[in-house]
């Protein structure tokens, strides 16, 4: 009775594993074409490796001459009537394509999100220290979260924190742009900084 059960757990487990690994399959991998005996298609509109036409061909036509050049048969307009087919080196072309790939995440930069505090009755010393530290991050090209906590009857006296934000966002206003303006949140304020392009 155990080991049914066992069983059957993992054969869910399995059946949802083969689901989920399809579903990331076909989000994250280049999109493969077809190639060689992949292509079905009656007629075919042939292109050599450096970009000669061969005009309309048959699949098996396009086949031999891909065989006679050492080449693969690669279909690159599936949609095109009659479909373009290419003569190339087809695994050169995918690890060419995966290192453009890894390029671009590599260079790619991700914007995060650094927090500066204050308060309400910070000095203008101070706050200069802090719009200091904050221009640093904008340089980086990340976004700056300013906020202040207000404590006990400060709550009563909000507008006097948003007057310390604006003044915040004035000392930064050569580098920055206000991405969201001074909001109150409970007993916090924030205020979102972005670098000027």
């Amino acid at each position: 009775m155990y080991w049914c059960g066992v069983l059957l757990d993992t054969a869910l487990f399995l059946a949802h594993l083969c689901k989920s690994k399809q579903t990331f399959q076909e989000g994250t991998v280049i999109k493969e074409l077809q190639i060689n005996g992949q292509i079905r298609d009656k007629e075919i509109r042939l292109i050599g490796k450096d970009g000669q036409q061969y005009g309309i061909v048959s699949a098996y036509d396009g086949q031999r001459i891909a065989d006679e050049q050492g080449l693969d048969l690669v279909k690159i307009a599936p949609t095109s009537v009659p479909p373009v087919c290419k003569l190339m080196d087809y695994s050169k072309y995918k690890y060419e394509q995966n290192k453009k790939e890894k390029e671009m995440k590599r260079n790619q930069k991700t914007m995060e999100i650094k927090e500066v505090w204050l308060s309400m009755t910070i000095d203008i010393g101070d706050l200069n220290t802090k719009a200091n530290i904050a221009r640093k991050f904008l340089k980086d090209g990340d976004k700056v979260k300013a906020t202040i906590r207000m404590r006990g009857r400060q709550q009563a006296y909000a507008a006097q924190g948003v007057e310390v934000m604006n003044k915040f966002a004035e000392l930064l206003s050569d580098i920055s742009k206000v991405d969201k303006a001074p909001v109150t949140e409970g007993r916090n304020i924030t205020m979102f900084l972005v670098p000027l392009k």
